[in-house]
């Protein structure tokens, strides 16, 4: 049966393939990025999140099936955690009423295995407080110190750590809406391809994230995965941080999830 989907991050990488993928399925696919899609907005501010909310509930009619949260990006900035956290937890709370309009609501948002690497615990703190103000004066403290990198994987974390604790209360699970996370190891988009291309830094990434099933991924290998998350044969997967990253999370952590 055909659903009506919304995805951020639309215009390249994972949201575009979960875009192609879904619209070849036959599902109507409201685009969101900053630029090349149905919807226009800048999820690292307040306006753009305002923004997306409005022109969505105008397209969909005022119904989603679904929501995809791929929108994201990697730069040693605070405008990191504005983007990947604050930006994923207003679209998928403002987008959330018409969700809850369609007979089986699915959202899924997209972290990442770096979520498990080390973070700043001020950082992620200040997030899962929701005090985005904070969390970007804990990012800038990050930056000032020499220390940008954690950013982004502290801003997956957080991420990860919001489904966990948001997906089994009243206004999702006890409403229908399976909410979820899927934790890509390293996929080969725009953004990372540069670090690949280069011998040296693709050797710490390969250190950071290995991946001994069939190392790195492309975006249509993810798109599979939030496709059937999102779909209504998903009737009881919710709170989940599902890894799909070719074995990184397994030999990074090992049996320590038990």
């Amino acid at each position: 049966m055909a659903r009506t989907y919304l995805v951020t991050g639309a215009a390249s990488g994972i949201g575009r393939a979960a875009v192609a993928r879904l619209r070849d399925r036959g599902h109507t696919v409201i685009g969101a990025d900053l630029e090349g899609a149905d919807i226009t907005a800048d999820l690292a501010t307040a306006e753009g999140r305002t923004a997306l909310v409005a022109r969505a509930t105008e397209l969909s009619g005022g119904r989603l099936d679904a929501v995809v949260a791929c929108a994201g990006i990697a730069a040693f900035d605070p405008l990191t955690i504005r983007v990947n956290h604050f930006g994923a937890v207003a679209t998928l709370e403002g987008l959330r009423p018409l969700l809850a309009a369609s007979a089986a609501p699915r959202a899924v948002v997209v972290s990442s295995v770096a979520s498990i690497h080390p973070a700043d615990e001020a950082l992620v703190a200040a997030a899962l407080s929701g005090d985005e103000d904070a969390a970007v004066t804990a990012a800038q403290a990050a930056v000032d110190r020499g220390e940008g990198r954690v950013i982004y994987g502290s801003s997956k974390q957080s991420v990860a750590r919001w489904v966990r604790r948001t997906a089994a209360t009243e206004d999702w699970a006890a409403a229908g809406i399976a909410l979820n996370a899927v934790a890509p190891g390293t996929v080969v988009t725009p953004m990372t391809r540069p670090m690949i291309d280069d011998p040296q830094t693709r050797a710490v990434v390969d250190g950071a994230v290995p991946m001994p099933l069939n190392g790195h991924a492309a975006p249509e290998q993810v798109a599979p995965l939030l496709e059937w998350l999102t779909s209504a044969e998903n009737t009881h997967v919710t709170g989940q941080v599902v890894f799909v990253d070719g074995g990184a999370d397994a030999v990074l952590r090992g049996d320590r999830t038990w």
